[in-house]
């Protein structure tokens, strides 16, 4: 009886040490070989470095780079593809899974493979662009914190107010430009511009969320609200530089390329919100302290001004979008990075 395995075209005998596609026979080293039966002997689940360790190269002393090596080497004898993997996917820091169906299995209701692929794909690009942004909140936070501060009142309370308020302002705007370009991963006809549409939907949506609730929140408190705070004008402009920015990045991950081009996008776009009248979150910062004058909350000019003008509304405009948009990409680049290797 024969002992092969059959997946897609594919035909693996381990007994007679060979690898087949139809009629001809794939080339490969006696490692090499070894790696791939093991994968293939536990479909769908994780087989770990250290197993590849104790089994392939058994105890044998060599770096992580001859296991990336080896997968490299098989995904091209497959013709495999590790941003759309059909035979072998990489589990981050831990190891490799083999996850196309083998011929004869005994069927059983999972969920589709390449559909969990791509949720888990989902996930991990948008989670990452929250931490970006979570990472540029508090860069944010301390700096108008420290603005702030000059103006009078007690100087830790105000750095802590002002970082707890631009971090959870940062998260929730992260989450909702970073999981909208995540979510134009899902598709399979992957259009370049769908990342930017997906970017600048994610932000007009949650823009327009947290001004209708700051509106209706500042009415219902106090009786009046701060005016023309930012919302999804600015959501949707900041979501598509940084959306272009991911783009940008390109389908390997150039982070050297991809970052910086989105931070400087995010700057030029935070530059014509504060030009043509909108409002970033220095600008909202400004409009409330001078709707509640009883507050300690006033911003100090940055230019001599005599209050939060002109100048330090765009200045401040262009350092919001330049962190976020930089941010929100690096963070989503290095977790795309990490699923090619």
């Amino acid at each position: 009886m024969s002992s092969a395995i059959r997946f897609s075209e594919f035909e693996l005998d381990p007994a007679n040490r060979q690898l087949r596609r139809g009629s001809e026979n794939v080339e490969l080293n006696g490692r090499y070989f070894d790696a791939l039966a093991l994968m293939v002997g536990e479909p769908g689940r994780l087989v770990t470095k250290d197993r590849f360790m104790d089994e392939v190269w058994r105890g044998v002393p060599v770096t992580d780079e001859a296991l990336t090596q080896c997968i490299r080497t098989l995904r091209r004898q497959l013709g495999d593809d590790a941003s759309r993997p059909r035979f072998i996917e990489t589990v981050p820091k831990h190891g490799y899974r083999f996850i196309a169906p083998l011929a004869g299995s005994p069927a059983r209701r999972t969920p589709d493979p390449a559909i969990e692929r791509e949720w888990a794909e989902f996930r991990r690009l948008g989670f990452a662009g929250v931490k970006g942004a979570v990472a540029a909140g508090m860069i944010g936070g301390l700096f108008y914190g420290f603005t702030a501060s000059q103006a009078g009142g007690s100087a830790i309370s105000m750095l802590l107010v002002m970082l707890v308020l631009t971090v959870a302002i940062a998260l929730v705007g992260g989450a909702g430009v970073s999981f909208g370009i995540a979510a134009s991963e899902f598709s399979r006809r992957h259009r370049w511009y769908w990342p930017i549409v997906g970017g600048a939907i994610g932000g007009a949506l949650v823009g327009a969320i947290v001004h209708l609730l700051g509106l209706d929140g500042f009415n219902l408190l106090f009786g009046r609200s701060p005016g023309d705070m930012t919302g999804a004008p600015e959501g949707l402009l900041i979501g598509s530089v940084t959306g272009l920015g991911y783009v940008l990045g390109g389908r390997q991950a150039q982070l050297r390329v991809g970052a910086p081009l989105a931070a400087f996008l995010g700057g030029i776009a935070g530059v014509v919100i504060a030009l043509t009248g909108g409002q970033m979150l220095g600008g909202s910062l400004d409009l409330l302290a001078q709707h509640f004058p009883g507050s300690q909350l006033h911003l100090t000019g940055l230019f001599g001004e005599a209050g939060f003008g002109p100048a330090s509304q765009t200045v401040t405009a262009a350092l919001e979008g330049f962190l976020f948009s930089g941010c929100v990409v690096c963070g989503m680049l290095l977790a795309k990075r990490a699923t090619k290797d």
